[in-house]
């Protein structure tokens, strides 16, 4: 039980447990650097904010993630083309732009300059979008109630270090509700793990500078094992009797048997992409495109779990480059809420076919047992989750 917490109060009513809270994080602050003028200043007046997602409240419900449209839609209405068309027009002009910081960028890291530039596309539309939240309150909340209080409490200190080395201001440091923040919006742990000052200024500002955003940006991907000259996918036409349950991240083979396999690309990789390892992706199941992933588009993953954001993301880089859309459209027309999901999920684990977390995220291990248990089921295999499907599942039970 969290002690003084005032759910019913006030929005700015003194909450004692809070304060108690922030009290005693001093000497955590005080250790990573952070000066006591720092701390008393911006602790002051901090209160929780408890209208954010993914809480939990003593005496209610716990509060489930922000429904994000990387799992609420079909891919139709995420990688939206006319979005991908607009954004993709402007980072060509950004990229003739910033020319020469690119170019740079793309000779430290490796990540191509699309590629850096998309990111930034769908994460503030090239800084168009300001995230609503102030970033200390969001992350002091998520520390003191939030479902992964560890994680936060340390990025709540890190976010102190960022406003005591007066890099931003506390108004301009605004982020997501889950503490993004940045034109490439990246919580406090990562501006300190690979943040780069790419314009020379003695600091580093992904706030408003665009060199330094991007130059980070390439630099997280590029430390998290992103491999130059290799593309992050490969859309492919698949054969008529192609295995969507082989469709998971454990199942890689070179791109060059899954060609032999009938997986032909619809771009012929050069030959020094034909020996990468690469694993089948069918974000509709057996509907709409279908890709084989490189170690790249994992490597994008850890930027957002969603497979709709990295395939965003990689066709938006794609685009800037070539203004071919998929070659397969999508077909999905409906997509099961989370609640739908989470108990598919429950059931696929009940029965031995899902190991994963139950998040209520048809990502591609959710798609893969769903495959198996319709194999089991006797109906038509087609790795989608649908309410016939569901339907089932509970009849089953």
């Amino acid at each position: 039980m969290i002690s003084g917490l005032a759910l019913n109060g006030p929005a700015r009513a003194a909450d004692t447990g809070f304060e108690r809270f922030m009290a005693a994080l001093w000497p955590e602050a005080q250790a990573a650097g952070v000066s006591r003028a720092t701390f008393d200043r911006e602790t002051r007046n901090l209160t929780p904010d408890y209208k954010l997602p993914d809480l939990v409240l003593p005496g209610r419900p716990a509060t489930g993630a922000a429904a994000q449209a990387e799992f609420v839609q079909v891919p139709a209405d995420y990688v939206k083309e006319a979005t991908i068309a607009r954004l993709a027009a402007e980072g060509r002009r950004l990229m003739q732009a910033h020319r020469a910081a690119l170019a740079r960028i793309e000779a430290a890291f490796g990540v191509p300059a699309t590629m850096v530039l998309a990111l930034w596309g769908r994460e503030t539309d090239y800084g168009r979008y300001t995230p609503r939240y102030d970033t200390l309150r969001v992350v002091a909340t998520q520390a003191y109630v939030g479902r992964r209080k560890e994680l936060f409490r340390t990025e709540f200190i890190l976010a102190l270090k960022i406003l005591d080395d007066g890099v931003v201001t506390r108004k301009a440091f605004r982020s997501s509700w889950a503490g993004a923040t940045g034109l490439t919006q990246f919580l406090p742990s990562d501006y300190y793990r690979h943040g780069v000052d790419f314009d020379g200024d003695g600091r580093v500002d992904i706030w408003r500078s665009v060199p330094d955003a991007l130059a980070s940006a390439a630099k997280q991907l590029a430390d998290k094992g992103w491999q130059p000259g290799t593309r992050w996918a490969y859309e492919v036409r698949v054969p008529e009797n192609a295995d969507c349950t082989l469709g998971v991240p454990e199942v890689q083979r070179p791109i060059s048997d899954w060609r032999r396999a009938g997986f032909v690309p619809v771009q012929t990789p050069p030959a020094t992409d034909q020996a990468q390892p690469a694993s089948l992706l069918q974000p509709e199941g057996i509907y709409g495109p279908s890709f084989l992933a490189t170690r790249n588009y994992f490597v994008i993953k850890t930027y957002n779990i969603s497979d709709l954001y990295v395939l965003f993301v990689g066709h938006l880089s794609d685009r800037m480059a070539d203004p071919a859309p998929f070659a397969t459209p999508w077909s999905a027309s409906t997509q099961l809420r989370t609640q739908a999901v989470e108990a598919m999920q429950r059931h696929l684990a009940q029965m031995g076919l899902y190991t994963d977390r139950i998040d209520g995220k048809a990502g591609m291990l959710t798609r893969a047992a769903l495959g198996a248990y319709q194999k089991s089921a006797g109906l038509k295999v087609d790795c989608w989750p649908s309410e016939a499907v569901l339907k089932s599942m509970r009849a089953g039970r």
